[in-house]
């Protein structure tokens, strides 16, 4: 599996190892690269995946309606 597939980073000119680091891991994170990762390490049965989905739809919910209440 390619890590750094879809993060497109590149050393910018003069730039120093801490920044690019800095943003390499930034658009990792941006791109959930090692939150997928991790999810594939492992077989995931159908029916645990469609629990995990609900799940994850109600929390999106209830943080919309958060938002919506400020």
């Amino acid at each position: 599996m390619n890590l750094l597939a879809g993060t497109g980073i590149s050393v910018r000119e003069g730039e120093s190892y801490e920044s690019f680091m800095r943003r390499f891991r930034r658009a990792c994170e941006r791109a959930a690269v090692l939150r997928d990762y991790k999810r594939h390490q492992f077989y995931e049965k159908p029916s645990e995946r469609r629990k995990r989905k609900i799940i994850e739809a109600r929390r999106r919910a209830w943080r919309r309606r958060q938002k919506e209440q400020y």
